[in-house]
């Protein structure tokens, strides 16, 4: 039981007792120090709990009818109470500044935003922009296009980023000339300093884009050898590597050991 609950059950009590041994109203708030109107409340109360749980009642207010209003704009970034005041005034509310002061402080100390959703991060926003559109759900897409609408610089590298993906997965690099001459014409310096890279070497790049040819199978040739020489933890040289490599020993189980041969 809190203080506060102890307290209100003795009050109640004492008040009873008073009323029944004849004391009136004004003679029990002047022999306790209480408000006429809190011992009227006591007096009427048929047992504590009923003072209890009109405690934990909101009071009607003014304001009620125009709260959800408040909570939509706030959630909307309006958070300023001066201009929100006009606002509920327009639609009816007579109230004073106070009311609404109060009303807000508690999502002003705690920095509550009722039902507003976070922003997406940039990290989602370049997901959304390498993924082929069709691969985005319902309300990725919303957003993602709703955020492109506030940003003209986004759209552009979105259209030059899809343009480039096209090239990629259909071999058309005979077409990449003309990629990084319209996207030179847009101001998009990060893409300005990629087209620069392209450029420097652009034999490989445009056979990498035409050809279905690449360079992974050595690359993992390379990778499998590594992984063998690490295994002999750096006690086996070079020759030792040429004969396990020539006689496709592979890589050792977990725990392996070398063997003579």
């Amino acid at each position: 039981m809190s203080p506060i609950e102890a307290r209100i059950r003795e009050r109640h009590a004492i008040v009873h007792a008073l009323l029944a041994q004849g004391h009136g109203i004004r003679d029990i708030a002047r022999e306790l120090h209480m408000g006429g109107n809190t011992v009227r409340r006591t007096a009427r109360a048929a047992s504590p709990e009923e003072l209890l749980s009109r405690r934990h009642q909101p009071r009607p207010s003014q304001l009620d009818p125009y709260k959800p209003h408040l909570d939509k704009r706030w959630a909307e970034g309006f958070t300023n109470a001066i201009q929100l005041q006009a606002e509920p005034q327009d639609l009816g509310y007579r109230g004073s500044y106070q009311t609404i002061s109060d009303y807000l402080r508690p999502r002003r100390r705690h920095r509550i935003r009722i039902d507003a959703p976070a922003p997406p991060g940039v990290r989602q926003v370049s997901g959304w922009m390498m993924r082929h559109p069709e691969h985005l759900g319902d309300e990725e897409s919303r957003q993602f296009t709703a955020v492109l609408s506030q940003c003209p610089e986004l759209t552009a590298l979105h259209g030059r980023v899809r343009a480039f993906a096209e090239i990629l997965t259909t071999r058309f690099g005979q077409h990449l000339k003309d990629w990084i001459i319209a996207t030179r014409a847009d101001d998009l310096p990060g893409l300005h300093t990629f087209t620069t890279g392209l450029e420097k070497d652009w034999n490989a790049v445009v056979q990498g884009l035409t050809t279905c040819w690449n360079s992974g199978p050595v690359e993992g040739r390379v990778n499998h050898i590594k992984m063998i020489k690490r295994q002999m933890f750096g006690r086996a040289k070079l020759p030792l590597l040429r004969k396990r490599v020539d006689r496709g020993l592979g890589i050792l189980p977990i725990g392996g050991h070398l063997r003579p041969h």
